[in-house]
């Protein structure tokens, strides 16, 4: 459903459904219901303001009945943040895509205590392109290409290309040279396959019985010496670089396929195991790179690739 309202600084207008009954006669009642205890004059100055709109863009106000409206849509009050101390890199714009290396630790889309600092809000703001949607995501500590649509009218057909899986996904990581211990030798490369859900207990991925939902090829691509403490045997700390193909697209997919083989991804906080919350370190992103991306594109009917310009700080 369209909003009535368009986007302002970056951010889209919210959207609420008001429900079909209950003890509140006005939609006034029903927004203070919900958030009345954290500012009740700034809900009403909206309503007097015209600020809360229904089905349409109709202003509501103090007296519109709740049943008047099943949807209403407003403006969040922003509250101030920080800039995350990174940028990102503008590599391919026509009139129909956009494409960017987004830096580690910035989220894809707004959410949660990141809203301005996003990548949609940064370049919505950055390049005046208020109807930018991203086509697919990244979690916010993976860096590398993403692709975002500059068109709504075109924007269909690519999002085609994603939902019947039409597009190729390359990305890099780094980790240990050799499974850790509890885990075979693996002879690369491997093509992990398993059934992934989100987990009950906390806002991760886990691995159940049942049918294969998820697939990762994993290659090896070559070996190094690891700054850090010496391997398990005192000699030098062997880290790999591996390229990582996904044909599914699961959350923490990566991640959890090479935490399975014992091959957890350098910096990560997640995976095998979930450390203690601490403030994000610039210095130690997650070593997980979205490499390349690759697809026919259905505009000019050519294959077309872009490639990333980051490197891993850890892939030496």
């Amino acid at each position: 459903m369209q909003s009535p309202l368009p986007v302002r600084d970056g951010v889209n207008a919210t959207r609420l459904r008001l429900p079909d009954e209950g003890p509140w006669e006005t939609a006034l009642d029903y927004m203070m219901h919900r958030w009345g205890h954290i500012d009740p004059q700034g809900i009403e100055d909206r309503f007097d303001a015209g600020e809360i709109v229904g089905e349409a863009g109709i202003a509501l106000d103090r007296s519109t009945p709740m049943q008047d409206h099943t949807f209403i849509w407003y403006y969040r009050t922003l509250p101030p943040e920080t800039r995350i101390p990174v940028e990102l890199d503008i590599l391919h714009q026509d009139d129909h895509l956009l494409v960017v290396d987004k830096p580690h630790f910035l989220p894809t889309t707004p959410g949660g205590t990141y809203i301005q600092e996003s990548a949609l809000v940064r370049l919505r703001n950055q390049l005046g392109l208020p109807d930018l949607i991203p086509m697919h995501r990244l979690d916010r500590m993976t860096a590398g290409i993403l692709l975002l649509s500059t068109n709504p009218e075109t924007r269909g057909k690519y999002q085609v290309l994603f939902e019947k899986r039409q597009v190729q996904k390359e990305y890099e990581c780094v980790s240990a040279a050799v499974p850790a211990p509890g885990h075979p030798a693996v002879d690369f490369p491997v093509v992990v396959r398993n059934r992934m859900t989100k987990s009950r207990s906390y806002l991760l991925a886990e691995v159940v019985d049942g049918e294969p939902n998820a697939e990762t090829r994993i290659e090896r691509l070559h070996t190094f010496d690891g700054s850090g403490a010496p391997g398990v045997d005192g000699g030098p700390h062997r880290r790999a670089l591996y390229r990582l193909e996904p044909h599914s697209g699961k959350t923490h997919q990566l991640r959890v396929h090479m935490a399975s083989l014992g091959l957890g991804i350098v910096n990560d906080a997640f995976y095998p195991e979930l450390l203690d919350k601490a403030p994000d370190n610039y210095a130690k992103p997650l070593q997980l790179l979205a490499r390349g991306i690759r697809f026919v594109d259905p505009i000019s009917g050519s294959p077309v690739e872009y490639r990333s310009r980051l490197e891993l700080s850890e892939a030496r």
